[in-house]
């Protein structure tokens, strides 16, 4: 796609902000930021990848890496405000779910080392995880907000702080899981994949191309999986203070 086909293209943003206008919808302003901020982002990471595509070294590709997990957790996080170590905990989460997807893909030779293949399927990955972090902590928000009293009545009949969450974990595990499991349901009936539709506009035979998404789909699948477990894990100890007292007065 040359330069003027990407100015084109800005046909489609100028059309969502006619009809919005049109219909009152008052999005236009949300419309234009974001087409904006997409164009300019996506162009510096251009740069960016084509520099560590250059270097094509472990320690360039990790920076990189860090970087996108600690941006996905601060995104993430906006769902937990007030919890104790929240950010570092989600950090935690998405950087364990990447290295053990990583430590896989790598160790059993399904991708080369390299930084055009690390850093793409990373992204997916690091991007589902921040998802269903935050679908998470949104479903966990609103069912404590909804059930504090039946986690303080197990409390006080002596049930320890992780059977008295449990339910309410397992629920908003449960819940986070779903949108992803239902998306890889309809996948090559309803919708073609992004990596699968790119690989083919230019020229990949098909067949080796949905061999690549199959794998993408199972592993995102899994990534999701490990990140709600993992999460839960790690925050539900921050529900409760010292003396095993349920606190979430300040998630708000």
């Amino acid at each position: 796609m040359n330069t003027l086909a990407l100015f084109l293209s800005f046909g489609f943003v100028f059309a969502a902000l006619i009809l919005s206008k049109s219909f009152k919808l008052g999005l236009g302003k949300d419309l234009l930021i974001t087409s904006v901020r997409a164009t300019i982002q996506l162009l510096i990471i251009g740069y960016v990848l084509k520099l560590v595509f250059g270097l094509n070294h472990p320690i360039a590709i990790i920076i990189m890496l860090l970087a996108m997990i600690y941006v996905a957790a601060r995104n993430a996080v906006k769902r937990a405000k007030g919890l104790r170590h929240i950010t570092w905990k989600i950090f935690i989460t998405i950087l364990a779910v990447e290295s053990i997807t990583m430590a896989f893909l790598l160790g059993v030779h399904i991708i080369p080392a390299t930084p055009q293949y690390i850093i793409p399927i990373s992204g997916m990955v690091i991007g589902n995880s921040m998802v269903i972090a935050s679908l998470y902590l949104n479903r966990l928000k609103a069912d404590l907000n909804l059930r504090k009293q039946e986690v303080i009545l197990l409390l006080s009949l002596g049930s320890t702080p992780k059977q008295a969450i449990f339910p309410i974990i397992k629920e908003s595990i449960r819940s986070s899981l779903i949108p992803t499991i239902e998306s890889q349901r309809t996948i090559g009936l309803v919708q073609l994949p992004g990596m699968m539709t790119g690989q083919i506009v230019a020229g990949a035979d098909p067949i080796h191309a949905v061999r690549l998404q199959l794998l993408i789909v199972f592993m995102i699948m899994a990534a999701a999986a490990f990140t709600g477990i993992i999460l839960g894990l790690l925050i539900y100890p921050s529900l409760f203070n010292k003396y095993q007292q349920l606190v979430i007065e300040d998630w708000n």
